[in-house]
């Protein structure tokens, strides 16, 4: 049950915890989009499914090949970088949420949150279907506070908001901690586990 309120609640708990940071440090609060939160849980039940062409290919087909060559949280990395720039060709459609904002960044938060996926998926023993809620979850849930700079003209450049700079720490600082409980398993474990 804990791992479905993880996969569930990461993306929400990080988001929230990044708008009390920017308060903080701003003395005001971060732009909330909450004109259809309740809609969020109808989204994440409906797109779950439809995760499990990249779930498949990434963490039930991907990952267990790389940790085995490379240990579990040095293929969760590398995936990450790979999963990241996979992504590159939606920063050029116009219209889409992702146009002309900082790739790099995007970037290191896709390779940060690869690490969460891999930890999720190595915990719950090879477990698809919660990296497939985990997926839907943060695609449903990550604009409750968005991070997208309005008006951004140049996709490789390090022009983000800080609110992204706040997720992009607290995204880094999550990966460090997994990075440190996944090398505490055994690579045997950790390849029986995720090969299941």
């Amino acid at each position: 049950m804990k791992y479905y309120v993880f996969a569930l609640g990461f993306m929400i708990a990080l988001k929230l915890t990044a708008a009390m940071i920017y308060r903080a440090s701003t003395s005001s609060w971060p732009r909330f989009d909450t004109r259809q939160w309740y809609l969020i849980p109808f989204a994440i039940a409906f797109s779950t499914p439809f995760q499990a062409g990249e779930e498949i290919g990434w963490r039930g087909y991907a990952l267990p090949r790389l940790a085995d060559r490379f240990g579990l949280g040095n293929a969760s990395v590398l995936l990450g970088f790979i999963w990241g720039v996979w992504h590159l060709p939606q920063f050029f459609i116009r219209d889409g949420d992702s146009y002309r904002q900082a790739f790099p960044v995007f970037v290191l938060q896709v390779t940060a949150m690869s690490v969460a996926f891999a930890w999720l998926y190595a915990r719950t023993n090879g477990s698809l279907l919660l990296t497939m809620l985990l997926h839907a979850a943060i695609n449903n849930s990550k604009d409750i506070i968005p991070s997208g700079v309005l008006g951004g003209t140049d996709t490789f450049g390090f022009h983000a908001s800080r609110i992204s700079w706040i997720s992009l720490a607290l995204l880094c600082a999550s990966a460090a901690y997994f990075l440190n409980d996944m090398r505490k398993q055994t690579l045997g474990n950790t390849t029986n586990a995720i090969s299941t």
